[in-house]
């Protein structure tokens, strides 16, 4: 398995990986934070999946937005959100330091919707039946890798983002 992984890109590990851990039971949103801690996030503490664990089933059973994007926003902000928010000195520098982060975020959310229509639990799997059946499962599955892999394409969008600035500060 560690050969082929070396292989697969980033995003492709990130896609797999959300996948296979939702067949090894963790709920929708647990599995792109878990993939994110195993791949992106070495450093960060195993505990913080607990933040994870009641968006599952579009919130605690709600069947509100879908915990696999809740898991890919939270996946993102890992990555590119504030470690903290009290750094910077005034409340107007607190905001606008936000918009990076919230522009890169709502594009990712955009182009979930774009691709399935909505955010919704309840409106991504009613047409699948019973919500414990085999076909919403699989349909759960492809969601959660989707996710997880395009949060996985947004961090790593971050990351160029944030080189790009660099060159362009020490060239202004």
């Amino acid at each position: 398995m560690g050969e082929e992984q070396n292989e697969l890109t980033l995003v492709e590990q990130a896609t797999q990986n959300s996948s296979n851990y939702f067949r090894q039971g963790l709920n929708c949103t647990e599995c792109i934070m878990c993939t994110f801690l195993d791949i992106y996030n070495k450093d960060m503490p195993r505990e913080c999946m607990a933040l994870a664990t009641g968006f599952g089933s579009g919130m605690g059973e709600t069947k509100n937005t879908c915990g696999a994007i809740t898991g890919a926003v939270m996946a993102l902000s890992s990555v590119i959100g504030r470690k903290d928010p009290f750094a910077k000195e005034t409340v107007r520098e607190r905001i606008l330091e936000l918009k990076g982060v919230y522009s890169l975020v709502g594009e990712m959310v955009e182009e979930i919707e774009d691709h399935y229509g909505t955010l919704i639990c309840k409106e991504l799997s009613a047409p699948l039946g019973e919500f414990e059946g085999k076909a919403r499962k699989k349909n759960c599955m492809e969601i959660i890798g989707y996710c997880g892999g395009l949060a996985m394409k947004y961090a790593l969008k971050a990351e160029e983002l944030v080189k790009e600035e660099e060159i362009l500060a020490r060239e202004g």
